[in-house]
């Protein structure tokens, strides 16, 4: 794999890319408050909706990595209802169940229907893995165009919802910072998995390797850690590390919130895999300083690598690396990060 020669510039080219660029201008468009009942608005993990009458809110994500699932159809079923169930207990829920709706292209194609059997083979394999049952979904099917013989078949899609319960909706956590000084922590396994990476694709542009392992007992064990935290009030922001990696995620903790990261750990995958490989089961949080002992030996206990990373500072993101400083402000960032969308629908908008 080819290795980041200057991180801020990738991390600058990501933040605009498709995948990962601030679908603001799409929202906006329609009630995202739905009668003032949204308590967690886009732009985080899950967005969390109370419920009248009670303390409870409803935690709802939708996900699919459709590259991945084309590369490995099994894999990606797999890391498309782990997906869905890290963003729903990233925000502090418990995840209840998952809908679908299932999009392939022909399935007389014999490859097309290799890749709806194996993505349902991942699927069921992570539901019953992660106790996340399906209780309803739909199909759509023959999504190419006769005209080129099927070369403008879509990736194998198989889109996930699914649904979280909060007991206390006051208490869910969101992605952004809370504070300048907080310790900030990457809790799972990693990998430094590089194979159908964004990175990849954007900056060398290159669409091959395998997509990330999803290891489903490393992800119950540490989600279930990840909620236990959150519940005893020790994390004070977490977002799980997908599309982009770990530097990605920083930038979005930081967008969200107008408060930067020093990240200076070293760097155990070369910085592309470390920065940009897109481990599966991985959350960064911070935890406040009075909280930082207790939660590292409640993480030893529960047999989950708790790293920490950096800490929050004003306003950039820097990456101290072996072979220098590398500096990035929000502002940028966020030109970056809002300017996709109103630019490709030719839409005069201010940036947020």
């Amino acid at each position: 794999m080819p290795e980041s020669t200057d991180p801020a510039a990738d991390l600058i080219k990501l933040m605009g890319s498709p995948d990962i660029a601030s679908r603001r201008w799409i929202w906006e468009q329609y009630d995202h408050m739905v009668g003032a009942d949204t308590v967690q608005r886009p732009g985080g993990d899950a967005a969390v909706v109370r419920v009248h009458g009670t303390q409870k809110g409803l935690a709802i994500t939708t996900d699919c990595t459709p590259r991945y699932c084309f590369a490995d159809p099994v894999e990606g079923g797999r890391q498309a209802v782990a997906e869905a169930w890290r963003n729903l207990t990233a925000v502090g829920s418990t995840p209840l169940a998952v809908t679908n709706c299932l999009n392939f292209a022909n399935p007389q194609r014999p490859e097309i229907m290799g890749q709806i059997v194996g993505c349902l083979e991942g699927m069921s394999e992570a539901c019953r893995a992660l106790d996340f049952p399906i209780v309803s979904g739909n199909v759509s099917l023959y999504n190419e165009s006769k005209a080129t013989g099927g070369g403008s078949a879509i990736l194998p899609t198989p889109a996930i919802g699914g649904l979280g319960l909060l007991q206390d909706y006051t208490k869910s956590c969101t992605i952004g910072f809370k504070g300048v000084g907080d310790t900030v922590l990457a809790v799972g396994e990693r990998g430094g998995d590089l194979g159908q990476s964004i990175w990849l694709r954007e900056v060398h542009g290159r669409e091959d390797g395998p997509p990330p392992p999803v290891d489903l007992t490393a992800e119950r064990r540490t989600g279930d850690f990840i909620r236990d935290q959150i519940a005893k009030g020790a994390i004070t922001a977490c977002h799980d590390v997908s599309d982009g990696g770990l530097a990605v995620t920083l930038a979005e903790m930081a967008l969200a919130s107008n408060i930067g990261v020093l990240a200076n750990e070293p760097q155990p995958f070369g910085i592309a895999g470390s920065l940009f490989g897109e481990d599966q089961g991985l959350y960064v949080v911070t935890v406040c300083d009075s909280c930082l002992a207790d939660f590292m030996v409640a993480a030893h206990k529960a047999d989950v690598p708790a790293d920490p990373i950096g800490r929050t500072i004003k306003d950039r993101l820097i990456f101290e690396l072996d072979e220098g400083d590398w500096t990035v402000s929000l502002a940028d960032l966020r030109t970056a990060h809002e300017g996709f969308f109103p630019a490709l629908m030719g839409e005069d908008a201010a940036l947020a």
